[in-house]
């Protein structure tokens, strides 16, 4: 699949917003600490993706009530669904200057009635993006970083109306937003997040 920027200017995957708020003290000690024990900007990429992969559990798994949606405040309570966790990984990558976008995919949802909005990131290396998904791993999923192959949580099938958006978002998309704002519970907000862009 060939990845689509919404804005050629790469500077636009670099900026801090509200939800990517990249200049918050947590995110910067955060990316500091991260930065201290990578040799480069690679091994910061990964070394970021794995802490918010591994030590920010998805709220659906735990049985987390609340809704995260700011990448500060994803790393401040340690918790979050994918949207918060793209997030959160979006703002340590653009702390550190590597150009960091947002990405979509429509999947079924665990009782296969319906579907959910998955996001994931996409990293710019080697003049190429990447597409890396920190959702979490359990069981029947084993997502990994990588800059030779995706190695994302799910692959989407076509044949059951799944698939992947092209497009890379320099902002979170505002429907996703609106509903991650808005939802008082995780509860509220899967019946509130859009099901497609």
């Amino acid at each position: 699949m060939q990845l689509i920027q919404e804005t050629a200017d790469l500077s636009a995957y670099l900026v801090a917003d509200e939800v990517i708020d990249h200049h918050h003290p947590m995110v910067r000690e955060t990316a500091a600490r991260l930065a201290a024990g990578a040799a480069d900007s690679y091994v910061y990429a990964r070394l970021a993706y794995e802490f918010v992969r591994d030590t920010v559990p998805h709220s659906a798994d735990t049985g987390d009530p609340r809704v995260t949606w700011r990448a500060s405040g994803v790393l401040t309570r340690r918790t979050g669904i994918c949207h918060a966790k793209a997030h959160a990984l979006t703002a340590l990558l653009r702390a550190e200057d590597i150009p960091t976008a947002l990405c979509y995919q429509r999947l079924r949802d665990d009782e296969g009635e319906g579907h959910v909005l998955h996001g994931l990131i996409a990293v710019r290396f080697h003049g190429a993006w990447h597409r890396q998904d920190p959702r979490g791993n359990r069981p029947g999923v084993d997502a990994r970083f990588s800059l030779t192959g995706e190695r994302l949580a799910w692959t989407p099938d076509p044949a059951v109306g799944e698939l992947d958006y092209s497009l890379l978002y320099a902002a979170a998309h505002p429907a996703v937003l609106d509903a991650l704002r808005t939802a008082p519970d995780r509860e509220a907000l899967g019946r509130a997040l859009p099901s497609d862009l």
